[in-house]
């Protein structure tokens, strides 16, 4: 081909494939399993085959029609996945048969994602690296390490020796950014709501795990009596005030995620913050994961001193529903992977 690279003769891709798509908002019965087109590839994005995809609860509200307003149907979810390059443009980089890693950027809302065989993505979010981990493990990390990293690193700019507070520890992203913190030489205090689960928390590095009863000024002011250098809010708008008082003068709390629901405050006013405290927000974006740090993530798990969260893993289209409900229940804390065997 003149303007891409693509597979060898001998393993172009089908012309059809097999997909999971949301027909319509509803419950598990609207993931429906269909032969579709393979998405054809535009200039600038990369046709990547499939080999495993991590399930979100942000899948399961584009399922239940509780999504972005973008979101229309029928629609292929999947905001993120791992595979090798079909096709891309020569000038991309990428080579057919590279590992590579995708997510976010309107996956799987704006356009199809990666419950499929196939998808195609812009170049610009794609991750390439070269790893010895099956992929049931590498299709765990893309969407919660993304966000861990650039939420620590853009968000929070966290350092060696600094300590930090993270506000949903037993989330997917909260124990990745612990495993990511301790990495970088950080101390780590993470919470749960549930003693039982401090476990977890130690298991993934966390130096001082604290129960959340709603209120955990005083708790962290006890370990530290000036407070942390840097808080990860995953909760939400309901406790992000008391989170705000567990951070020093010229510490930063960096808003991630709402796993209360609540993403808003009425009546917000900026005298809320305490004097001196930097309040911040991240959102994600795959560029904030450089492949360096991609290839230095996928390194140390290889050799044990970092650990990826993986809950479950599921083999097939078939068990994508089975994935949803458990992600639903959110019993199992963790990762959740889809495996294809194609």
């Amino acid at each position: 081909m003149s303007q891409s690279t693509a597979a060898a003769a001998d393993d172009v891709a089908p012309a059809t494939m097999r997909a999971v798509v949301v027909t319509r908002p509803g419950g598990l019965d609207a993931l429906q399993i269909k032969d579709v087109p393979v998405p054809v590839r535009n200039p600038g994005w990369v046709r990547i085959k499939v080999k495993a995809f991590g399930v979100n609860e942000s899948e399961v509200s584009t399922r239940k029609g509780e999504s972005d307003p973008e979101v229309t149907y029928p629609r292929i979810p999947g905001i993120e996945g791992v595979g090798v390059v079909d096709e891309a443009d020569e000038d991309s980089g990428l080579r057919p048969g590279q590992q590579v890693a995708t997510m976010m950027g309107g996956m799987g809302r704006s356009y199809d994602g990666a419950y499929a065989e196939y998808v195609t993505v812009p170049a610009g979010q794609v991750i390439p690296f070269a790893t010895s981990l099956p992929w049931d493990v590498v299709g765990a990390l893309p969407e919660m390490f993304q966000t861990a990293y650039g939420a620590l690193t853009r968000g929070l700019d966290l350092k060696a020796g600094q300590t930090l507070l993270i506000r949903g520890g037993t989330s997917t992203v909260g124990l990745s950014a612990a495993a990511i913190a301790k990495d970088l030489g950080a101390t780590v205090i993470s919470t749960s709501r549930s003693e039982a689960r401090a476990g977890e928390l130690r298991a993934a590095g966390v130096d001082h795990p604290l129960v959340d009863n709603g209120t955990l000024s005083d708790q962290v002011r006890g370990l530290f009596p000036n407070g942390v250098d840097a808080a990860l809010e995953l909760v939400g708008c309901s406790v992000l005030t008391d989170t705000l008082r567990t951070v020093r003068r010229h510490g930063t709390l960096c808003f991630t995620g709402a796993l209360a629901g609540q993403w808003t405050i009425t009546d917000f006013t900026p005298f809320m913050i305490p004097n001196g405290v930097r309040l911040t927000a991240y959102a994600g974006d795959a560029a904030d994961l450089p492949a360096d740090a991609f290839a230095h993530q996928l390194q140390a798990i290889s050799e044990g001193s970092l650990k990826a969260p993986v809950a479950k893993v599921y083999h097939g289209l078939e068990q994508v529903r089975d994935a949803q409900a458990d992600v639903e229940s959110g019993t199992t804390p963790g990762k959740h992977v889809v495996v294809l065997d194609n």
